[in-house]
């Protein structure tokens, strides 16, 4: 299907683009956002005819945002947590969890400006990515610990506060979770890859044997 970009989408291009989407991501996602028009002839005569305004519109509010990533980008919020003794939380932390640790810090946000490809399962720090425009980004550190005093403690070290085997406390090295969906995305396309040579190989190998026999 194609469609009029009314905003610049990542990996499709900017306002005004004409692209070609799947149907279901053009009427599930793109259409009902008001992030694009269907790409018919009224509607870009319409566009054509408002995208001196609409470009105007889009300026300022990337103006804006960029004002509210200085005072947000860099930011650090602590979520207090039960968790187990080697760092695996009893539950989650998920997008409405943090975008309300931000609201709560003085910023405004929604739920959705979160971007997290998957809830946080342990402790210790996360870097975030929050989209505040579509050209626009804010990072915040998400400090999970079972305390404020073991946060503290994780900000200063930037490692996971858990348990050793004779009981003690310790900070360990951390793995943290994408932002985005984005190294995913990479990895599952190196993963097909990987998969296609592996099936050509075994099908020349195959063929080969065919052939000898």
């Amino acid at each position: 299907m194609q469609i009029i970009l009314l905003e610049r989408v990542e990996k499709l291009g900017k306002l005004g683009d004409v692209v070609t989407v799947k149907p279901g991501y053009a009427r599930n996602y793109l259409l009902p956002t008001g992030k694009a028009l269907r790409a018919n002839k009224e509607n870009l005569e319409k566009f054509e005819a408002e995208r001196t305004e609409r470009e105007a519109r889009n300026a300022d509010a990337k103006t804006a945002a960029q004002s509210k990533a200085g005072s947000m980008d860099g930011l650090t919020v602590a979520l207090v947590r039960a968790a187990s003794e080697m760092g695996q939380l009893f539950g989650s932390v998920s997008s409405r969890d943090i975008a309300n640790a931000i609201v709560e810090a003085g910023h405004d946000l929604d739920k959705r400006q979160v971007n997290m490809d998957k809830a946080i399962k342990t402790l210790g720090l996360f870097p975030i990515r929050v989209s505040l425009h579509a050209e626009v980004n804010a990072f915040v550190t998400v400090n999970v610990a079972r305390s404020l005093e073991e946060a503290e403690t994780q900000a200063r070290t930037g490692q996971a506060v858990v348990a050793t085997e004779d009981g003690n406390l310790k900070e360990v090295p951390q793995v943290t979770v994408a932002s985005n969906a984005e190294e995913d995305d990479d990895d599952a396309s190196d993963t097909v890859n990987k998969s296609e040579v592996t099936a050509t190989e075994k099908a020349d190998s195959r063929d080969g044997e065919q052939t000898a026999s």
